[in-house]
């Protein structure tokens, strides 16, 4: 049994309300979307500061250091604690990083919102992903997942200015089951506290669909192929970069998902109309 981290449950307020004026000169209270920085620490070393929505802290953390592949298991993380008066989080590990000293001295700042980076060279382990031999996503399950995160209920509804990140898995009528949903203010936050909330359920990603707000870049890809998911889906498009790879991986990677409407990139051998 995996042995958990301690953690403590450092949540923020996720909305703040400020006064706007409108068009006709009203003073209307606004719901904005929270922002806070948050400096992470590895055994004492400070390692990079996220900008953070602070929904989940914790599993944006185990999430962030496992898709830089700087733990490689959960139980290498003995306890995560955030301590938002000083907008820090401290990890403490049982054995020290897989090979700090190498990973952080290479980092790549990736695209997009959020400036997240990647560590220890974007495309050296690519071709150490494997993704499960048999799987299918359905038409009607893909129907029913964009159906579902459109109904779900978002800070994005109140606020703005967030991405969200769903996993979700088919369920045996062709329907399909939200497992989770985060928000953050990068897409890079959102996909990395799925990551760590999914090792704190013990899920494994093989019958899972990875659902994100973002672009379509490389490093989504490479992350949902890192968390053993066969499946992304976007209401976005792509970049070139994420689409060689998801090609390069055997990943299903669809774009421009809404109502009715997506396109199909890569991995059409595992889709069924």
């Amino acid at each position: 049994m995996t042995q958990r981290p301690q953690l403590s449950h450092a949540s923020r307020p996720l909305t703040v309300t400020i006064p706007a004026v409108n068009e006709r000169g009203e003073v209307i209270p606004t719901a904005i979307a929270g922002e806070h920085p948050l400096t992470l620490y590895v055994d004492k070393r400070e390692i990079v500061t996220l900008m953070t929505l602070g929904a989940a802290p914790e599993a944006l953390t185990i999430g962030w250091l496992r898709n830089q592949r700087l733990v490689t298991r959960l139980d290498e993380i003995a306890s995560v604690q955030v301590d938002w008066e000083v907008e820090a989080v401290s990890v403490t590990t049982r054995g020290g990083l897989q090979d700090a000293d190498q990973r952080l001295g290479s980092r790549t700042v990736t695209t997009g919102c959020g400036q997240g980076t990647v560590f220890g060279g974007l495309m050296d382990e690519i071709d150490d992903i494997r993704l499960p031999a048999q799987r299918q996503l359905s038409q009607s399950t893909l129907y029913a997942l964009m159906d579902a995160v459109r109904h779900h209920e978002s800070i994005y509804k109140q606020a703005g200015a967030v991405h969200g990140c769903a996993l979700a898995r088919a369920t045996p009528d062709g329907a399909c089951e939200v497992l989770m949903f985060f928000e953050d203010v990068g897409r890079h936050n959102a996909v990395d506290a799925i990551a760590g909330q999914m090792w704190l359920d013990g899920l494994d990603g093989a019958d899972k669909i990875f659902y994100t707000t973002g672009r379509l870049t490389s490093e989504m890809v490479i992350k949902t192929a890192q968390m053993g998911i066969p499946f992304l889906v976007s209401r976005s498009g792509l970049t070139k970069m994420g689409w060689d790879i998801a090609r390069r991986l055997g990943l299903t990677m669809i774009g421009r998902a809404q109502g009715k409407h997506y396109l199909l990139f890569s991995g059409e051998e595992y889709f069924t109309r």
